[in-house]
């Protein structure tokens, strides 16, 4: 399939679970459409995104986004999307059991990125923080003093076992999931400040990785540019200085 260019569809106000594939597409310096955050009169808004989620010639039914569009080829999901894109645009490993790895590690990460999001919703999704507020503060302690320093170590330990190959998740070159793991530590950094820097003295070879990916060119410029969207608080990554708390 050619690099033609991508749709992308997500949430027009938030970086959320959206920013992941964004970040491979800024990376590698691809011609993309944000459909969402284009004006409706040119056939994009949440209008745009609704839609195509009504859409029955697809392939498998759609259930949520982020969506890519490549050609006639429709895939959602989060990790998948990252993936089928390092593959595509050369941010995979070359050889075979590299790239599983990284696919391997796009969804622990994927796990990861549900936990955080549960810190401040763990009830449901369409309910008020307010509403679900003691669940959440037992939630966000425990987070912040147990899963957060669990994953993060996890993936300290990854990069050093891979540490004699240029600082990289996967092989020796960067991948899908470095852009991955720096978006992570980068929501941390903005939702549980404290937590991570508890954290940060044990991980020196992710804080170099979160340094190493913001000074790569496609990623420096997105990070300069209005195409990135702030951190705010209604996307995955919120800050309530409350669940910001070891217990």
């Amino acid at each position: 399939m050619t690099h033609d260019t991508f749709r992308f569809y997500y949430w027009p106000t938030i970086q959320g679970r959206g920013e992941f594939p964004r970040l491979v597409l800024e990376d590698a310096g691809a011609d993309y459409v944000d459909v969402a955050r284009r004006d409706e009169a040119e056939g994009g808004g949440e209008p745009a995104l609704m839609n195509l989620l009504q859409r029955r010639d697809v392939g498998t039914p759609l259930f949520a986004p982020p969506i890519l569009q490549h050609g006639a080829l429709f895939v959602s999901q989060t990790a998948a999307i990252c993936i089928y894109l390092g593959d595509v645009l050369g941010l995979s490993p070359r050889d075979e059991s590299g790239r599983w790895r990284a696919a391997h590690l796009q969804m622990t990460m994927a796990d990861f990125v549900d936990e955080i999001h549960d810190t401040h919703h763990p009830i449901a999704g369409q309910m008020y923080y307010e509403e679900q507020k003691p669940e959440a503060l037992r939630r966000g302690r425990h987070f912040s003093s147990e899963r957060l320093p669990k994953f993060l170590t996890y993936f300290e330990r990854v990069l050093e076992a891979n540490a004699d190959s240029g600082g990289w998740l996967v092989g020796s070159e960067c991948s899908h999931a470095d852009l991955s793991l720096f978006q992570i530590v980068e929501g941390l950094g903005y939702a549980f400040p404290s937590a991570l820097r508890r954290t940060a003295a044990e991980c020196p070879r992710t804080r170099a990785l979160r340094g190493r990916v913001a000074e790569r060119p496609g990623i420096a410029a997105y990070l300069e540019s209005d195409r990135r969207i702030p951190f705010n608080q209604h996307g995955v990554f919120r800050h309530y200085p409350e669940l910001d708390q070891v217990v």
